[in-house]
Order: structure tokens, then C-alpha cells, then sequence
């Protein structure tokens, strides 16, 4: 007869219990692969917390920058990469041989759609390609990339246990998905909670152990999959919603109804409402795109994500929007889209920062372009448009300076973006027309006939 007491005894993993005590004395070495958005910030909340860190990327300028302890970042503060550096918590380098020495691996890297809206995994594949060659016994990897479920356990293992190591006694897998906000000062990566799961038991213990020095909460589920989903879901319910309020605002328009004033009476209600802005699309690096690797997933099995792809639908289609209103905005001063010179007021995806990824501002610059319209833009943030996977035809491209002379010499401003260091007010007085996409010129600016709503 075997005992309860034996049965339920987990076995001793030699290497999960060294790794354990490395992470408990924060003697453990945390490797960050990308660092971009997620993992710098990521970095620097290790090496803040004591970790020594060795931060990994295949952009030489980016580690030479980091080097000088300066910030290609706008919203990180550059003393924090100073710091870390001077006390030597924090190394960067594009040295991928010495993947080997972290005891950890976390891994921020993109997750971009190919044309076809699904999932590309190439930069998780070269990860997985690069860390397989140096996978060590006692080892640690957890992906933070938003993904579709089943990345980490069947893609990510699969190609990690080509090294010969075993998942589980060798090395150890986990899925804990990033929660950056860009530029916000009241969420950080350090207070924000954690989710965390496991590839197995072990390896979701040891990557929640990791977390839990260095985050306010950690949020352990039971799986890898829950976690890679949980992402999923936090970003699809803002999708959804962003496509809510932007169909709003059309439907309302039609019927000459302000969907600001509506959205300010509907926010009174202190419960069953939360709200969300319309605008000229959706951005950032998450929301245009993680909804599609849930629809593509959803595909996989036979299932249909139609509230996935309405909400794409019609966020893809705001731009358009945005550029039809424009067109009456000129056309009511006697002019055409073609031939007109026309004002993209901020690049950025959101408010007061640098980030221009996946931008609604990029699709109206091309769409203008595209019906004939010479284009420029202003973003404090942005004074020049830096290469990229995507909108490589902008790489260069200035920011003009935002005073009378310059804004005069646009038929439209077109408000894609409302940064603070606007001054929406004079540009109201400078510009011929404006189309605001955010509400950002303050309504009691008496020039309701050059100010179109969109």
C-alpha cells in the first residue's frame, strides 16, 4: 500500500532547487532578449532591484547608446540607465554568445502580423534559434511577447528541447505577459501585477519566485496557455470597445449628435459603463494587432471570432473616415484633397509619448498621399520619423515647427493625436481648417465653421 504522504511528495529537481536559492538571494542573473518598449524598462527594474542584468539586442546603435547611458526611449528617464550601468547591474550587449551566462531568459521581442493579418513568429523562432545552441542545465526562459496560446508550450519547447535538455529536470519554461504602458508615470513596470503560468508546475513556481522580487503582486495561473490568453483578452476587450465608440461616432454624426457630449453624460453613471474615446483608428503594438492572433488561433479550431474581426473592420476603416471629412472641410473651402497640403498633428499612437508603432497617423498620411494631397507633420515628441518594419517611405521625415507661419501654409490640420504641448487654441487661429479626430480643441474656441469634428 503506497502512503498519501508519498504519493503526494514532489521530487527533488536539483537544478529547480539551485535556481531557486539564486533567485532568493538575488544572486541569479536575469538575461533580457529585446529592448525595446517592454524590455528595457524590464531591464532596468531587475538591475534596480539588485539582479545583475545582461540585456540582449541586434540593434548595435541601441547598445551603444545604452552604453552612454543615454535613452532612445522619450519617456524613460536616462538617469535610470546611468545608474544601473555606473553600478554595473546592467550590461547591454549584441553578444549573443553569452546567452549561456544568464540563469534566466526573458524574452521581449516583437510579435508582428504578416500581410495576411496572422501571426509572425519569426523573431520568436530566431530567439528560440539563438538560445538553443547555449541552453545550459539550470536555466530559466519565459516569454513575455503577446502571443497566441500554445506559443510557449508547443513552439517555444518544441524548439528549445532540440538542445537534448528536458523541460521540467534541465531547464525550465514559462509565459508572464508584458503589461507596459507606455509613458504613464502611475503604472510601472514594477507596479503593475504579473500574470504568470507555467509550462509546468516547477517552471511556473521558479518564474513566479523571479517576479515576486522585483513586482508589487505576481498573478500565478495555471498554465502558460491561461496566461498567453489572459493577454489576449485584455486587448481584444479594448479592441472591441475602441471599434465601439468609433462606430458611435459616425452613426451619431448622421444624426448631429456630439458623441463627446454623449460619452461625458454616459461617464456620470457610477456603474455598467466604462469609457473608452473615439479617435482615428487604433494603435500601438498591441491593440491593432493581438486580436488577430486570438481570431487566427480561433481559425486554427474551427471557431470564428466575429467580434474580433468587426472590431477591425471598422477600426481599419476610421482612417478613411477621417480623410472623407477632410475632404468636406476643404471642400467648403472651394478646394480638393488633390493638390491640398495637409497637417498630420501628432505620429504618436496615444498622448505624450514617442511611440509611433502601428499609428492610425501613418494610414492618413498614405491615404492623403495616395488621393494626391502633399503631406507634413508636427509631433513634439517625434522631430524625425525613424525607420521601422512598417511606413519605411516616412524614415527621415522632419516634424515641422508648430508657429503661424508655418501652419498657414497647410489648407488642414488634421489632430491625430492630442499631446499637451499643443497649444490647440492658436492652432485653431493659424490653421484654415482643422479636423479633430480627439476633441482637443477647447470648445470655447469660436471657430465652430473651420473645426470638423471626426
Amino acid at each position: 500500500m503506497v502512503s498519501a504522504q508519498h504519493v503526494d511528495a514532489q521530487p527533488v529537481i536539483p537544478a529547480a532547487e539551485t535556481l531557486q536559492q539564486r533567485i532568493g538571494d538575488r544572486s541569479a542573473v536575469v538575461g533580457v532578449i529585446g529592448l525595446g518598449y517592454v524590455g528595457l524598462p524590464l531591464s532596468l527594474t531587475f538591475a534596480e532591484q539588485g539582479f545583475t542584468v545582461l540585456g540582449f539586442d541586434v540593434d548595435n546603435d541601441k547598445i551603444e547608446q545604452l552604453k552612454r547611458g543615454q535613452s532612445y526611449i522619450g519617456h524613460l528617464d536616462e538617469s535610470r540607465i546611468e545608474a544601473a550601468i555606473k553600478q554595473r547591474q546592467f550590461t547591454p550587449t549584441a553578444d549573443f554568445e553569452r546567452l549561456s551566462e544568464p540563469d534566466a531568459l526573458l524574452i521581449c521581442v516583437p510579435t508582428p502580423l504578416t500581410p495576411d493579418r496572422e501571426p509572425d513568429m519569426q523573431f520568436i523562432v530566431g530567439t528560440a534559434e539563438r538560445i538553443v545552441t547555449r541552453l545550459r542545465p539550470g536555466q530559466l526562459v519565459v516569454l513575455e511577447s503577446t502571443t497566441y496560446p500554445g506559443t510557449t508550450d508547443e513552439l517555444l519547447r518544441a524548439k528549445l528541447e532540440e538542445s537534448g535538455l528536458i523541460l521540467g529536470r534541465d531547464f525550465f519554461l514559462a509565459f508572464s505577459p508584458e503589461r507596459e504602458n507606455p509613458g504613464s508615470t502611475e503604472f510601472t513596470t514594477r507596479t503593475i501585477p504579473k500574470v504568470v503560468g507555467g509550462v509546468d508546475q516547477v517552471s511556473g513556481d521558479l518564474a513566479e519566485s523571479l517576479y515576486d522580487q522585483v513586482v508589487v503582486s505576481t498573478v500565478r495561473v495555471s498554465s502558460a496557455r491561461v496566461a498567453e490568453a489572459t493577454k489576449l483578452a485584455e486587448n481584444v476587450f479594448r479592441a472591441v470597445n475602441i471599434a465601439f465608440v468609433n462606430e458611435l461616432k459616425v452613426i451619431l454624426r448622421e444624426m448631429d449628435i456630439d458623441v463627446w457630449e454623449v460619452l461625458d453624460a454616459a461617464s456620470t453613471k457610477p456603474f455598467g459603463f466604462m469609457r473608452f474615446d473615439p479617435g482615428p483608428g487604433w494603435g500601438g503594438h498591441c491593440i491593432p494587432i493581438d486580436p488577430y492572433y486570438l481570431a487566427w488561433k480561433a481559425d486554427q479550431l474551427g471557431q470564428r471570432a466575429r467580434f474580433v474581426e468587426l472590431a477591425g473592420e471598422v477600426n481599419r476603416r476610421m482612417p478613411e473616415f477621417v480623410v472623407e471629412r477632410s475632404a468636406e472641410a476643404l471642400a467648403a473651402q472651394g478646394k480638393q484633397v488633390e493638390g491640398s497640403r495637409v497637417l498630420i498633428v501628432g505620429l504618436a499612437f496615444k498622448p505624450n509619448v514617442a511611440d509611433d508603432r502601428e499609428s492610425p497617423s501613418y494610414r492618413l498620411m498614405e491615404e492623403f498621399e495616395r488621393q494626391g494631397a502633399e503631406v507634413g507633420y508636427f509631433d513634439p515628441h517625434i522631430p524625425v520619423i525613424r525607420a521601422g518594419r512598417q511606413h519605411a517611405k516616412w524614415a527621415g521625415m522632419k516634424s515641422i515647427e508648430l508657429n503661424q507661419k508655418t501652419v498657414e501654409r497647410f489648407d488642414l490640420a488634421v489632430i491625430a493625436t492630442d499631446h499637451d504641448r499643443v497649444d490647440y487654441r492658436a492652432l485653431a487661429r493659424w490653421a484654415p481648417a482643422i479636423v479633430d479626430t480627439r476633441n482637443a480643441v477647447p470648445r470655447d474656441v469660436e471657430l465652430e465653421d473651420r473645426v470638423w469634428p471626426a
